[in-house]
């Protein structure tokens, strides 16, 4: 009976073993955000080479037809194209890559702040306070500003950002993994 009461808490294991190597990779972003987010863009590569790999096995082999046969056939070897370019210099990839999405992020910040701009001066009869809203939509645009400007920096602060979430997280499966041990799971 003892052997298997300790094997039914494998559960609750693996959970606070999720829940270390969330924390180790929460301060690894948050202290070395430049590796990391390097790290980052490689696996991402990588996961890009074998979804293009599989995507096109499906295709050939595993009978994923969906009709649009040669838009199926470029999009996977995009994939893998893209996924080598930056497995051969990871570096440059991380670059490029994370410029662009820091971009992506400034123009939806700056587009949301001019849009929540525009809509609280056209309707501020109908709210008993608009500098709230008006505040609110001048930091987007701020914020958006600032990616713009400085999106590397900008990059490797939403990595740090990202590692205190996931120093936040871990916490949240280490208390889950102590409710799960003491319920014998």
């Amino acid at each position: 009976m003892p052997a298997e009461k300790n094997s039914s808490r494998f559960p609750s294991i693996l959970t606070g073993l999720r829940g270390v190597l969330m924390l180790l990779a929460g301060f690894y972003a948050l202290f070395f955000p430049g590796p990391a987010l390097l790290v980052l863009t490689t696996v991402a590569a990588a996961l890009f080479v074998v979804d293009g790999v599989l995507g096109l096995w499906t295709i050939t082999f595993g009978g994923g037809k969906t009709g649009n046969f040669w838009f199926d056939v470029v999009r996977n070897a995009l994939s893998i194209l893209v996924g080598v370019l930056i497995l051969l210099s990871p570096l440059l990839g991380t670059l490029i890559t994370a410029t662009f999405l820091v971009y992506l992020v400034a123009f939806q910040a700056v587009f949301v702040g001019v849009m929540e701009i525009v809509v609280i001066l056209r309707e501020r009869e109908l709210y008993a306070k608009i500098w709230p809203v008006l505040l609110s939509g001048i930091l987007y645009v701020l914020f958006g500003l600032l990616l713009i400007f400085w999106p590397l920096a900008a990059a490797a602060a939403l990595v740090m950002v990202g590692g205190v979430l996931m120093i936040i997280f871990s916490f949240g499966l280490f208390g889950l993994a102590w409710r799960l041990w003491q319920a014998g799971h």
